[in-house]
């Protein structure tokens, strides 16, 4: 009698991946990726919202926070913005640009290295944080708002200890498909 083969697929679902549950009316899949995308979803909806007469993106609400005098690290490089944000240095050029339109950020020459450009951001981009920051700082509470004070520290604590066990994973770009690509592997 000839042996079968098997398949490599589990039988069950694996350990990180449980049944699906229900979230506003719709099934979601208890899996990391699955939650870590509605997470993303809810907290960039919830800033966008909170802050919408801003008529600012979530990115670059992002470059004010990291730019601020207050809080933030104002001077340093298009690259070490790029890398904060988790964005390619394209794309955080374009960021930019944009808001230097609006009057929110200037970029210096360095001193140190006349190609690289400081970033900071001006009087008016000031001004425009700090009006966004306590809205926003609200609207990350509501979504913790079902945790008590000490589970929100933990949530935050493990999301920090995941992401640092897997920096190697965290590269701009990843997971997007490669220009021309028309058909996946697993079709040939």
């Amino acid at each position: 009698m000839e042996k079968q083969a098997t398949s490599a697929k589990p039988d069950g679902p694996t350990p990180l991946e449980g049944k699906t549950f229900m979230s506003g009316g719709v099934p979601v899949r208890r899996s990391p990726i699955a939650l870590a995308r509605r997470f993303f979803q809810i907290c960039n909806t919830a800033i966008v919202d909170a802050t919408a007469e801003s008529g600012l993106t979530h990115l670059q609400q992002g470059v004010l926070a990291y730019l601020n005098k207050t809080t933030g690290e104002p001077d340093i490089d298009q690259n070490g913005l790029a890398a904060r944000l988790g964005i390619d240095r394209a794309s955080t050029s374009a960021v930019l640009d944009e808001l230097e339109q609006m009057g929110l950020v200037e970029r210096r020459v360095n001193g140190a290295d006349r190609r690289a450009r400081l970033l900071r951001l001006t009087p008016r981009g000031e001004k425009v944080r700090a009006r966004l920051h306590p809205v926003s700082n609200i609207a990350q509470l509501k979504i913790f708002a079902s945790l008590t004070a000490r589970e929100r520290e933990l949530l935050l604590e493990l999301l920090v200890r995941v992401i640092e066990s897997n920096s190697s994973l965290a590269r701009p770009g990843a997971g997007r498909r490669k220009r021309g690509f028309r058909q996946s592997p697993a079709d040939k």
